[in-house]
């Protein structure tokens, strides 16, 4: 067997690439949809999609790249974030030529939050590090007392580009065409923290799974505003986080565990600026 050419995934070869996604890796969505994911424009200039591998012109692997840019600590940071890695059982030996070419790429820091058990391990052979997988939920009680607080919880968007800072705005612009994830801001006057969630079931109870929060301070010092909103608003009872990203584990609250670890790689950055916004998490709706 001739070894399959390595080629980076051009906008031009999504079609092609997301087509063998479905056939191959998951029918649970549609090429269009798989490219959609791979056309978000998060600031930053990609340098490719990833890469694929060719043998005789068909496509026989690749692995997909979501770049983004965010400011962490008011400094822009680079972001590739990993996602869709398949090869054909014949190639897989050439697996590892798709990671290495990915992650050889300067200026990035690389991340993984879906991966299975084997791509996890893989990745942590090239010094990805695994996240605290455990996430925190606490019950969304009645809360009365936050309207006598002046503590508001707005969801209309214009408002909401008026109380965010700008770097929340920049985020909640960067991600208000996605329909499936859900965006407010709590908060008083001049101190709004954004939040961005998705519905959620937990032993069949209704609740918000909360993907990404401006402020983590914030984000907990206002929780009881937001969990009255949740409750009456919507009729959701629970607020489930991913406990890395709080600054603590609030009270009461529980933390489950058992979750498939997210791996990352950084130089500079720690679990806590690992965000699940501008990644394939909130582009594929996963």
């Amino acid at each position: 067997m001739n070894q399959p050419t390595l080629e980076p995934i051009r906008d031009s070869d999504l079609t092609d690439f997301c087509q063998f996604l479905v056939e191959n890796l998951s029918q649970q969505r549609s090429a269009k949809e798989w490219a959609t994911a791979f056309l978000q424009d998060w600031g930053v200039e990609k340098p490719n999609n990833g890469f694929l591998l060719r043998d005789d012109n068909k496509i026989v692997g690749g692995i997909g790249a979501i770049y983004a840019e965010r400011l962490i600590r008011g400094k822009p940071e680079r972001f590739c974030n990993i996602t869709s890695w398949c090869v054909l059982d014949r190639y897989r030996s050439q697996s590892m030529r798709l990671a290495i070419e990915l992650t050889s790429q300067p200026g990035f820091h690389f991340t993984d939050l879906t991966p299975t058990e084997v791509v996890s391990k893989t990745l942590q052979f090239l010094k990805f590090k695994p996240m605290n997988e455990r996430q925190a939920v606490w019950p969304n009680p009645p809360w009365p007392f936050s309207l006598l607080a002046g503590v508001r919880v707005i969801t209309d968007s214009n408002t909401l580009e008026q109380v965010l800072s700008q770097e929340d705005t920049k985020v909640y612009q960067d991600h208000r065409h996605l329909s499936w994830l859900n965006h407010l801001a709590v908060g008083r006057t001049g101190d709004f923290c954004h939040v961005a969630y998705k519905r959620t079931q937990l032993r069949g109870l209704p609740g918000a799974f909360v993907l990404g929060f401006g402020n983590p301070g914030q984000f907990v010092k206002y929780r009881f505003a937001l969990g009255n909103h949740l409750l009456f608003k919507y009729g959701l009872m629970f607020t489930r986080v991913e406990s890395r990203l709080l600054a603590r584990i609030p009270r009461p609250s529980i933390e489950l565990a058992g979750f498939r670890n997210k791996v990352f790689r950084s130089d500079t950055l720690t679990e806590a600026d690992i965000s699940n916004l501008y990644t394939e998490i909130v582009a594929l709706d996963l």
